[in-house]
């Protein structure tokens, strides 16, 4: 149980690291690349970053590669 609860952790550490720092990645163009759905209606605003979500895959996984060499 201590390795889930240290990756528990960890998770919860990367995601208050990358709520902090989105309004700078924001202005890298994250979130509007091509491959990005918005749908915008009156009072509903939908947000789907598939080509974010892709860019991140291939540079984490470059990464964590990287290390595991």
């Amino acid at each position: 149980m201590p390795g889930m609860a240290r990756f528990l952790i960890v998770l919860g550490v990367i995601l208050v690291v990358a709520g902090l720092l989105w309004p700078w990645l924001g202005k890298l163009g994250l979130g509007r690349l091509p491959g990005d759905i918005w749908i915008e209606r009156d009072n509903l605003t939908v947000v789907i970053p598939l080509g974010t979500s892709l860019l991140l895959s291939v540079v984490l996984s470059l990464v964590l590669w990287l290390i595991g060499r």
